[in-house]
């Protein structure tokens, strides 16, 4: 019998696909005219979204800045981008709770672009140097991001 190892890369590029999920649900909702409904699966997909990025910044980006050395590099850049999207969610969120569809879409597109790249980077980029940087970490980074991310 074969034991698949979870990666580091594995485990977060799959919590970003759920997170996508709960971003179409919204959309969908929101599309459909059904403000009650798109207001709570934005509010799942805004959690989800939130504690990823929460789990990335208080327990993965340390991690990696801690063994490599590097708090310039990539992890610098993804903070950055993580407060774009925090800022994009507020925006969203604001506009649903005033019932501006065109505003939400507005925000939620912008903010749909910007995953996207960002989630290109930390994909093919961070995630795999992080798998290599942490190796003998990953025993016990895991579990603590699978908390963290457990509630989503």
């Amino acid at each position: 019998m074969t034991t698949i190892r979870t990666t580091i890369r594995t485990f977060m590029t799959a919590d970003h696909r759920h997170c996508d999920d709960l971003f179409a649900t919204a959309e969908e909702a929101v599309a459909k005219g059904d403000a009650a409904a798109g207001k709570a699966a934005f509010g799942h997909f805004r959690q989800a979204l939130l504690a990823h990025l929460a789990a990335e910044e208080i327990d993965l980006f340390p991690a990696f800045e801690a063994k490599t050395g590097m708090t310039m590099g990539p992890t610098r850049v993804m903070r950055m981008e993580h407060e774009q999207m925090r800022h994009l969610l507020d925006e969203a969120e604001k506009a649903l709770e005033r019932g501006d569809a065109d505003d939400y879409f507005g925000h939620a597109e912008t903010l749909l672009i910007m995953m996207q790249q960002h989630n290109l980077k930390e994909e093919n980029m961070l995630y795999p140097m992080c798998d290599d940087q942490l190796a003998v970490e990953a025993a016990s980074l895991l579990p603590r991001l699978e908390a963290a991310l457990a509630a989503t």
